[in-house]
């Protein structure tokens, strides 16, 4: 077995761009998930090691020692941070030259030739669905013989292998638990509006949804929604018990968690006899009575992705989302008391002025407990990727998605709508969702309960001020 590094790249501070992390940018307030995408092939290769260098505030330097003794690195990349990954990788080659590098994500899944092309010290990209691809790669087999590759022949040619085929049994995989446990710290991962400390996994992959923005779906898990059984997922969170007694909540990141109803409640009857807190993402269209039936198991809050307020927008990104459906399963979540993070995207296909506002009014009426804002990103590999390049609707010099130091700008532009339009309606957002007297009660009053989340918050403010200055600065 090859002495393998697996390894998120330190990048800008505060820059979430870990295989957890659907869209990489530096946030509002500042968050790090878990780079479970890597940890799950590390969990396959014996004597191997995750680094996290970001949450981890790690430099170069502890880095660079570490591969002086390592035969494999495996880096995860994005398209806003290729560019940095790149430079690391050179780096990596300069200290122990006859490294191999691999990188994995889905800037290389969709772009693996012109990945290659533009990244000299990398040896070869995975495609899609990873796992066991690195795994037979770590145990020395013939690169020619391993699917889903694409990588530099001995003459310097670049090569790309078959597909690889999709995992169907997601049991057979081992729990990422036991790399978390060997090689993270939970107290480095964070965000604003799950418990802390709190522990992300998977209990399956692929979405049957289609919406035209999403990444993952798109380029890495598919749209076949593979999934673990109710006893496999109640056996980690058995195990993740054990290692990690401090932990508050747990995560499932599963792209929709609630799209296989009869198995979301399986699981959840499963977490209430663990008697575990536990939040996930799920569409705005589970009906009441499986909410009943997850709340009354520990169900905490769910991340939903509303997008949009406006219906011709959920048509336009194939959503498969009706508004009137969204406001009446936001209102069963508040009587049952969910709480809800709710996600909204601006600039989507169809966007103007008045549909901003409209989403803007939508939020505030449906008051979820806390959101997001993010601006539509159009990730190479995506159906909005491609809309907008053919429609002209990409601005060329915002293509990377980030400026400089990480912030996420507005690529998009229409006729009727600058992306400078788009970018600055982020901030009017924010401002007329919480700065309403009834959310700023609601938060003093969620503070003034809880000494833990007084500070909590005060620190989360003071990183959501700075984050306005900074885009105003962009």
């Amino acid at each position: 077995m090859m002495k393998t590094l697996f390894l998120q790249p330190p990048s800008f501070d505060g820059f979430d761009g870990g295989a957890g992390s659907r869209y990489q940018a530096k946030r509002e307030i500042k968050s790090f998930w878990y780079p479970t995408w890597l940890a799950q092939p590390a969990a396959m290769v014996e004597g191997s090691r995750l680094i996290d260098a970001p949450p981890a505030r790690m430099g170069m330097e502890p880095i660079l020692e570490d591969v002086r003794n390592r035969d494999l690195v495996i880096m995860h990349t994005s398209t806003p941070s290729f560019a940095s990954d790149v430079r690391v990788a050179q780096m990596l080659k300069d200290a122990n030259p006859a490294v191999k590098i691999g990188m994995v994500g889905a800037k290389v899944a969709v772009q693996p030739e012109e990945s290659l092309l533009n990244a000299p010290p990398v040896d070869f990209v995975a495609r899609n669905e990873f796992d066991y691809t690195i795994k037979e790669i770590a145990e020395g087999r013939d690169w020619k013989d391993v699917d889903g590759i694409t990588w530099r022949d001995p003459d310097g040619k670049i090569v790309s292998n078959r597909d690889r085929a999709m995992i169907e049994d997601m049991d057979s995989l081992p729990f990422v638990t036991e790399v978390y446990k060997r090689d993270l710290k939970i107290e480095d991962y964070f965000i604003g509006y799950l418990m802390h400390p709190y522990i992300s996994i998977y209990t399956g992959r692929g979405c049957k949804s289609r919406c035209t923005f999403c990444l993952w779906p798109q380029t890495v898990g598919g749209h076949h929604y593979r999934t673990r059984s109710p006893e496999h997922v109640a056996a980690e969170i058995r195990l993740a018990k054990q290692y990690f007694p401090q932990v508050k909540e747990f995560f499932f990141d599963d792209d929709t968690f609630t799209d296989d109803l009869p198995r979301a409640e399986a699981i959840a009857r499963e977490l209430g006899k663990l008697g575990v807190t536990w939040s996930c993402n799920a569409k705005a269209n589970v009906p009441r009575k499986t909410l009943e039936v997850l709340k009354a198991n520990g169900l905490r809050l769910l991340l939903v992705g509303y997008e949009s307020g406006n219906q011709q927008i959920l048509h336009n990104i194939k959503k498969g989302m009706r508004v009137e459906v969204a406001r009446e399963f936001t209102k069963n979540c508040h009587e049952l008391g969910i709480k809800i993070h709710g996600t909204f995207i601006l600039g989507l296909p169809g966007e103007t002025k008045e549909t901003i506002q409209e989403t803007i009014k939508f939020a505030t009426e449906i008051n979820p407990h806390t959101l997001q804002v993010s601006l539509a990103a159009p990730y190479p590999g995506t159906f909005l990727h491609k809309q907008a390049t053919e429609n002209g609707w990409l601005d060329a010099s915002n293509a990377e998605l980030i400026d400089e130091n990480g912030v996420q700008i507005a690529p998009l532009h229409y006729p009727h709508l600058s992306h400078t339009e788009i970018f600055n309606s982020v901030e009017d957002f924010y401002r007329k969702f919480y700065f309403r007297a009834p959310k700023i009660a609601s938060i003093l009053n969620e503070m003034v309960r809880s000494p833990q989340m007084m500070k909590r918050r005060l620190r989360e403010g003071v990183e959501f001020f700075q984050f306005l200055r900074e885009r105003r600065a962009a």
